[in-house]
């Protein structure tokens, strides 16, 4: 991985947080049409490239890993509260504790996800022959980190964290995926061990982005509104155009 994608990926978590600190009162809306298009593009890319890739090496299962990846994901959103789909709840006498152990369940998500980014891109040039840089992985966890990071400080500050500590947990939790990177770009990893690790983070992004998307519909009346529609195809779409941009 090059040294901007680390900061990216280090930097988008910060800036979800910073604008929590001044909109979080007021972002209602907005912040359910964010996850609505992130979580289209996370299942789009899920789904069109992470997946074939995954498949692609006969030596592999990535099936049970899939399956694995989703269960783990079960059992953190118990941890996380849902705030990785926007769920932002403080339940009395318990807010400092369940915030820290949101923070907890999100930056254990986050170091699971980031641990194929180093490897990702060599392996899916190995896959198709092209040498060319594949993002899909990167952007899929930028747009899901931004939204996630808006909501956790959200959270921090309805439980009256200081906005200093609400810093420093920001700051812990926007480094674990790239630590995740960094300590598997220290590994060697075949392409066997490398599918089945995306099939590890394939099972974690089915489940995330199926549930906000189910979740799309606020009132249970099988009705999503003309505005989350277009966010959630616009967000497929630019899973679709992917590798052309």
């Amino acid at each position: 991985m090059a040294i901007w994608e680390y900061l990216l990926l280090f930097f988008c978590v910060l800036f979800g947080g910073a604008l929590a600190f001044r909109f979080h009162s007021r972002a209602g809306i907005a912040l359910k049409l964010v996850l609505s298009f992130s979580g289209a593009y996370l299942l789009g890319i899920t789904v069109i490239h992470l997946m074939p890739g995954a498949f692609s090496v006969p030596e592999a299962s990535p099936s049970s890993w899939i399956l694995a990846g989703f269960l783990v994901q079960l059992f953190l959103e118990q941890l996380t509260q849902g705030v990785e789909h926007g769920h932002i709840h403080v339940h009395e006498h318990s807010g400092s504790t369940m915030a820290l152990q949101v923070m907890i369940g999100l930056s254990l998500h986050a170091f699971l996800e980031g641990l194929p980014l180093s490897h990702y891109d060599s392996f899916h040039a190995l896959q198709d022959g092209h040498a060319h840089g594949h993002q899909h992985l990167l952007i899929g966890i930028v747009l899901h980190k931004l939204p996630a990071a808006f909501a956790l400080v959200s959270l921090l500050l309805l439980s009256h964290f200081r906005k200093g500590t609400a810093w420093i947990c920001l700051a812990f939790f926007a480094g674990m995926s790239p630590l995740g990177a960094l300590v598997a770009g220290s590994f060697h990893l075949s392409p066997t061990a490398m599918a089945n690790l995306l099939g590890f983070v394939i099972g974690s992004f089915l489940h995330i982005s199926t549930t906000i998307l189910f979740e799309a519909d606020d009132n249970r009346q099988h009705h999503v509104s003309w505005a989350k529609m277009g966010v959630i195809l616009l967000g497929i779409s630019l899973a679709l155009l992917a590798d052309l941009l």
